[in-house]
């Protein structure tokens, strides 16, 4: 009987782990939710690491963890992929980011900043969108 492998414990290189999670992290913006619809493209849509029922599964899991479930759905994906190399590539970009903005926040605010911080919101709101329609499409049929 011939053992079919699932893809996520198909070996990567290191770098590649890497480049992937940084690629997501630079790009997951947004909250919990658009995370996930982050995660649902790249690794069932994309790379096909996982199929609908399992990524389901897993977010139905987290639901029941303590933080946000994009934080528990990520940190299970790079348990299962990755480790330290996939951590630092969605981690660290995101609090370097929020530390600069930080520290160069206080001239947004009026109606430039309003304008400025809109264009974010939105695209959010599409992604959560397109994430939500994906799933009712494969999990409702």
């Amino acid at each position: 009987m011939q053992e079919t492998q699932n893809a996520l414990t198909v070996p990567r290189p290191v770098f590649e782990i890497f480049r992937l999670f940084l690629k997501l992290g630079l790009n997951c913006s947004g909250g919990p939710i658009v995370h996930i619809g982050y995660f649902r493209n790249e690794f069932i849509t994309r790379r096909q690491w996982l199929n609908d029922q399992s990524y389901s599964d897993l977010v139905g899991l987290c639901q029941f963890l303590p933080g946000p479930a994009s934080g528990q759905v990520g940190f299970s994906i790079v348990l299962m992929r990755g480790g330290l190399a996939a951590w630092a590539g969605f981690i660290l970009p995101s609090a370097i980011l929020l530390t600069l903005f930080a520290f160069r926040a206080s001239p947004l605010t009026g109606p430039a900043g309003t304008g400025l911080l809109h264009g974010p919101k939105l695209t959010a709101v599409a992604i959560v969108a397109q994430a939500v329609w994906g799933m009712v499409r494969s999990l409702l049929p």
